[in-house]
């Protein structure tokens, strides 16, 4: 039996002991932020019911020539609760707040939003507005109405394999299109995501945050999908055209055959496809 597969979780915990470990104030505790590397600065933002670790695939990628920020967003992993009620703007301003204290009040940088974190991204953009060099969207929700709910497998009151089965269910339906690809880390992370999840984010994207964001933003946007994103639930078509609507310039890059978590089933694709979006954008003088 190899290593990894005893100790499935081991990538991240490499990652987070690399990592420089910060925290900034979020309701009445605090946000926590992982960096690595040196270089311009790539903020990105993780997924609904998630934490830094959606992104295990994509810092070793880029920590060489960026200066890598991956927080746990409000409500979310290790970061406390925003406060009660919270909307978007306001979980936008704790992040913004938190990058100001980390990179300083003028520092450019590029966002990178995943899922809920595209939506957050979005107003982030808003707030940092001539600080921000591009705003790129992975799996953006929100844009159209789903046909059906998407329903997943309740976790709380499940132990063992049966706890497991449960998280296979909902890696399936919601993040990885490819069964092959739901390997052992893919099923810790959603444990262990799942495990610490308190904010309501589908709340949050219904109210189609990225229809307030989108059409103000003056930097570039970028849009990438896994080919068959929650295909089950929405047509990839009506999505880019949504996104049309609001930012009609935008070409959506695809990556294929990968589903929603495109950064983790995909990571060369994807990463490859981020290199040449962030290597396009004109640097901020």
């Amino acid at each position: 039996m190899s290593h990894d597969s005893l100790e499935p979780l081991a990538p991240v915990r490499q990652l987070a002991t690399d990592a420089q470990r910060s925290e900034s104030p979020c309701g009445d505790g605090s946000m926590v932020w992982r960096s690595w590397g040196d270089g311009h600065a790539l903020v990105l933002l993780h997924g609904g019911a998630g934490s830094w670790q959606h992104w295990v695939r994509t810092v070793p990628a880029f920590s060489a020539t960026h200066r890598v920020l991956a927080p746990d967003l409000p409500g979310l992993g290790e970061s406390a609760n925003p406060p009660a009620a919270a909307d978007m703007p306001t979980i936008a301003a704790i992040v913004a707040a938190g990058i100001d204290g980390l990179l300083g009040p003028n520092a450019t940088y590029d966002i990178v939003g995943f899922s809920f974190g595209a939506s957050v991204g979005g107003h982030l953009a808003l707030l940092h507005a001539e600080r921000v060099r591009s705003l790129t969207l992975l799996g953006a929700g929100g844009l159209v109405r789903p046909r059906t709910p998407i329903t997943l497998e309740r976790v709380r009151d499940k132990t063992g394999e049966a706890l497991m089965q449960a998280h296979r269910t909902n890696l399936q339906r919601s993040m990885i299109a490819d069964l092959a690809h739901i390997d052992a880390l893919a099923l810790a992370i959603q444990a262990w995501n799942s495990g610490l999840s308190r904010l309501n984010t589908p709340a949050l994207i219904t109210l189609r945050p990225l229809a307030v964001s989108l059409p103000q933003l003056r930097m570039p946007v970028n849009a990438i999908w896994g080919e068959r994103d929650q295909i089950a639930y929405y047509t990839l078509e009506d999505r880019i055209a949504a996104l049309r609507v609001l930012r009609p310039e935008i070409e959506p890059h695809i990556i294929p055959s990968a589903g929603h978590w495109a950064a983790y089933e995909a990571p060369d694709a994807f990463n490859a496809t981020l290199a040449e979006l962030l290597c396009a954008t004109p640097r901020i003088a």
